[in-house]
């Protein structure tokens, strides 16, 4: 998803989320009543005391309660425990917007992205209306929403709405007149004015040409950013997650969450990647930060999305034969970061979605620390999404070191469409979270939010399951990538804490390790495939705070 920006904020406001630090010497807390799974032991353990924001004791209840100072217990009631997930992949300042912007998810046609467009417009009266989350790949219409479509609807001011993956959006003529799109105008470097048979813009923009119009649109005030990434972590305490890595963070935003955290407002730790217009900062004075918010590194791109055809492949799309994708960032300007960062000791973090987009990252690694391999494994490098990976290319992650930042919701949403997208012979690369493990790649999980939910439920359902919600996979979807419940345990647990250096920290539940929970009111480990998804987040403990509860 591209970096916050004016798009993302439209009239309304959120109440600010105030949770205070727990003082020192604060009352020990105890957890039982439920199995709770250690990320360590196969079996589960009983009870667990946290003391002073750290496991004391993981083992019985007895031990538990002995010698407890004034303690507090809270019983699960039956529900079950693990280590504190983490989102690997997240907007969280997004997440927050987006309770304030048009809503499209689920939009079920055309004509229904029409009729929200309308509501929202006749309640929101003035200025422009940014709207997310369509997707058209159900739509009765089979096609793309175009300009027509929204100016029927609203034709006196501009209009942008988002598809779900953030790397296309529809425009009204009001908002191409706004940018100076007309049909003479030429595509931006990594995009696309998307255009009909007669050479008019028809609305569709792609990737880097969304920005065209983007930068027309009002900025967000300091207030509105500071409301929605204080949504975003009151939303994301509430679905149960303790922990993030924020991706394509402004150093306005990176400075909030320092705040938030010192004065206790922040109810999630928080690892940061900044856009690249905001790296130099880490790349002059390298990681920064401590306890719950630390600076990691940057996040850059490599290509497109895979829905809007702008992920950038070996070969061209089997549904579109003139077009292997986007290059988004030229690899020059890549590799010069890369070799910055490593000065430094900066982590990069890379989106890239297709196999030539995988290819060229991998690749862009390799060279830069060609002279010491090593470093480059002990350096962490991610490539976020790592959704489409040539079959022979997939045992270079291991080789190299790399992360796969991996985010499993994504494969039940794309398997509608990513076969037409991709033809059955790059299926065997698609989502293939099985064969990365087993080569012995590092798969570090997350959302992607606001592209999908941010819910940790669908996201373990996902990893494990393979299906859409529905129950749903298609003949060529290659079930044997999903994962055990173990391994996608890990993927929401051990491997972030890994791909943020913390895995002494955090990641399981051990004594000494800094105290993070997510207890849910189905055993993830044992329960049916389909209670999964529609369970809910009962518990949520962060660095020893309780941050969410609904026992």
């Amino acid at each position: 998803m591209p970096q916050l920006s004016r798009r993302l904020f439209a009239q309304g406001s959120v109440g600010a989320l105030v949770l205070g630090c727990a003082p020192r010497g604060a009352p020990d807390l105890i957890i039982h009543g439920g199995a709770i799974y250690t990320g360590v032991a196969e079996a589960p353990v009983e009870a667990l005391r946290i003391s002073n924001g750290l496991f004391a004791v993981v083992g019985s209840l007895a031990d538990a309660r002995a010698n407890a100072r004034g303690a507090r217990e809270i019983d699960l009631g039956g529900a079950a425990a693990f280590p504190g997930f983490t989102d690997a992949h997240v907007h969280l300042t997004g997440v927050g917007a987006a309770a304030l912007t048009l809503d499209l998810v689920g939009t079920a046609s055309v004509a229904e992205l029409q009729q929200r467009l309308r509501a929202y417009a006749a309640s929101h009266a003035e200025g422009p209306i940014y709207g997310r989350g369509w997707i058209e790949t159900h739509w009765p219409e089979r096609r793309f929403p175009n300009r027509a479509d929204l100016d029927a609807v609203v034709g006196d001011r501009p209009v942008l709405l988002e598809r779900v993956d953030g790397h296309a959006a529809v425009a009204n003529s009001a908002a191409l007149q706004l940018a100076q799109i007309d049909n003479n105008t030429a595509n931006p470097a990594g995009g696309s004015i998307e255009r009909d048979v007669s050479g008019a813009a028809t609305g569709m923009l792609i990737d880097n040409a969304v920005g065209l119009v983007v930068s027309r649109f009002p900025a967000p005030t300091p207030a509105m950013i500071r409301e929605a990434l204080l949504q975003g972590a009151r939303i994301y305490a509430q679905r149960g997650w303790t922990g993030v890595h924020n991706m394509s963070t402004s150093l306005a935003e990176a400075q909030l969450f320092q705040e938030f955290a010192a004065s206790g407002e922040l109810p999630i730790s928080a690892d940061i990647y900044l856009t690249p217009e905001d790296g130099e900062v880490v790349l002059q004075r390298g990681p920064y930060g401590e306890g719950a918010v630390k600076v990691r590194g940057i996040k850059m791109y490599m290509d497109g999305a895979l829905g809007s055809r702008g992920a950038a492949l070996l070969a061209p799309y089997s549904d579109a034969r003139s077009s292997t994708g986007l290059l988004v960032t030229p690899i020059e300007q890549i590799a010069a970061t890369i070799q910055r960062a490593k000065e430094k000791n900066v982590q990069i973090a890379t989106h890239a979605i297709g196999d030539r987009g995988n290819r060229m990252v991998l690749d862009a690694y390799r060279d830069a620390f060609a002279d010491n391999p090593e470093a480059l494994r002990a350096a962490r490098f991610r490539i976020e999404h790592a959704q489409v990976i040539a079959v022979e290319d997939i045992p270079r992650f291991a080789d190299q070191g790399v992360i796969a930042s991996m985010q499993p919701s994504h494969a039940i949403s794309d398997l509608h469409f990513a076969p037409a997208r991709l033809g059955p012979s790059r299926l065997a690369g698609a989502y293939a979270w099985r064969a990365l493990l087993d080569s012995g790649a590092t798969i570090a999980g997350g959302t992607d939010a606001p592209v999908e939910k941010g819910d940790p439920l669908i996201e373990f359902y996902a990893a494990s399951y393979r299906h859409d919600l529905s129950g749903f996979a298609g003949p060529d979807w290659h079930l044997e990538q999903a994962v055990s419940r173990a391994e996608a345990l890990r993927m929401f647990t051990q491997a972030p804490a890994f791909a943020t250096f913390t895995e002494n920290e955090r990641g399981t539940i051990e004594v000494g390790k800094r105290a993070n929970v997510s207890a849910f009111s189905v055993d993830l480990i044992t329960a049916e495939p389909a209670s999964i998804p529609t369970a809910t987040p009962v518990l949520a403990v962060s660095d020893g705070r309780v941050t969410h509860e609904a026992l």
